[in-house]
């Protein structure tokens, strides 16, 4: 009975310490810690609002024993920013407010994130998230049944934002300065090979700069044969493989750039550096990092550079894979970096991820990249060494050209490593 009571009574006597304590540290470590946020948003040229940031207080646990332990405090922060973050006004500006069924997705999730609510109704789970309604998509396209059969492919998983993972990486240094995170498809072993053995290697380069590289995989379509044995088989002896199950095409790259925004905010948070680009780009690495070595700090976090589409529309014709129907979409795009290669800060990683969850998706993967960095109020930077469209033809094998430039599209794995291993000879003059 004594023992109880002795229980009972330091029971009491810890549950008052906490009470106090608690009190005296919600109200300090709470302003610390926005203080703190506030400098980090500052940092990152964002606007400064109070941070979502809750503590779940500590808890009392008493063992069968009679042993009392108290679990610490932990500060909980909300991955999704206020509305004040955003860079409403600057995405009003570019995408016009109108009856184009896209245009009126953006302007509801606005709508809503102005009140302080989330910016879409519902997140559906994958395994229920395609609109299967046709009523509801022709309601909203009058046309729907006239799209391209990928088109209305697209439009049936819009909202479909969390495919399972088949093949994932975790052992990513946290002192990563650039991650190349590449574009591939199950089939693309030759080109991803050739990336490996030029100017995607890993490890420490000249500064001490270490360079991560993953390629980013969707699941092979219905009718190529089963290549899941192989790419495990290549996951497990390279251990730079990213895949999810969802089908590769091209109006699916949009999805594909937002896993890598989850993945990379979880498992590369502490990236200097990120490099989204296609597996058939050659990129002179060494010429990249003495680049973001050169750049003062408050560039580079806003980084968003690379070969800059300043004023591109829609493609309307039905014969381009491009295209883009008037009663889905009715506007300009942004100006866009183009997707065959750029660069972005990793400061941007956790504020464009978050901005990500309230733009709809866009079946152009590049535009819906750069109306994301509209919304943060990042504009694209343009830098000629990113050649997108490729050099002129004469100088196609020069190699004191390609000594300079930072990224050419496009190569076959073949010139790839006959250029690679040209722009590096001793015996070069240029």
């Amino acid at each position: 009975m004594r023992r109880i009571q002795t229980c009972t009574a330091m029971v009491l006597l810890v549950s008052l310490l906490l009470v106090f304590f608690y009190s005296s540290l919600h109200l300090e470590t709470s302003h610390g810690h926005k203080a703190g946020m506030e400098d980090l948003l500052k940092q990152r040229g964002l606007k400064v609002h109070d941070a979502d940031v809750r503590i779940k207080p500590p808890v009392l646990e008493v063992s069968t024993t009679g042993d009392v332990r108290i679990k610490p405090p932990v500060l909980e922060v909300s991955t999704m920013p206020p509305s004040e973050l955003y860079n409403v006004s600057s995405l009003r500006q570019t995408i016009p407010q109108n009856g184009a069924y896209w245009n009126r997705l953006l302007y509801s999730a606005l709508r809503r994130v102005e009140k302080g609510e989330k910016p879409f109704r519902h997140d559906p789970h994958w395994s229920s998230c395609r609109e299967t309604n046709q009523e509801l998509l022709q309601t909203n396209m009058h046309d729907f049944t006239s799209y391209p059969v990928l088109f209305q492919t697209f439009l049936q998983g819009m909202n479909c934002r969390s495919p399972p993972v088949l093949i994932n990486q975790s052992n990513v240094s946290n002192d990563t300065f650039l991650l190349l995170a590449i574009k591939s498809t199950p089939r693309n072993f030759e080109q991803r090979q050739a990336v490996r053995e030029t100017w995607g290697r890993e490890g420490v380069y000249p500064g001490g700069l270490r360079v991560r590289l993953v390629f980013l995989l969707g699941s092979s379509p219905l009718e190529d044969p089963d290549l899941s044995p192989l790419l495990s088989f290549e996951a497990k002896h390279y251990g730079d493989l990213l895949q999810w199950d969802f089908r590769e095409s091209l109006l699916n790259l949009t999805l594909k750039m937002n896993m890598l925004l989850q993945w990379a905010r979880k498992s590369c948070p502490h990236a200097s550096f990120i490099f989204s680009g296609d597996d058939d780009v050659f990129v002179n690495t060494p010429a990249l990092l003495r680049y973001l070595e050169s750049l003062e700090a408050s560039k580079a976090s806003q980084l968003y550079v690379g070969h800059v589409i300043s004023s591109a529309n829609p493609l309307r014709d039905p014969k381009s894979k491009y295209f883009i129907p008037l009663s889905f979409y009715d506007g300009p795009y942004p100006a866009y970096a183009g997707g065959g290669g750029f660069l972005i800060s990793g400061a941007l990683l956790q504020p464009l991820y978050s901005v990500s969850r309230m733009v709809p998706f866009f079946p152009i993967d590049d535009v819906y990249i750069a109306m994301c960095f509209k919304a943060l109020g990042v504009t694209p930077e343009a830098h000629a060494g990113f050649q997108t469209f490729d050099v002129k033809e004469q100088d196609r094998e020069n190699l004191c050209v390609h000594k300079d430039l930072l990224l050419i599209h496009r190569r076959s794995p073949q010139q790839m490593k006959k250029l690679w291993t040209g722009i590096h000879s001793p015996f070069l003059t240029c």
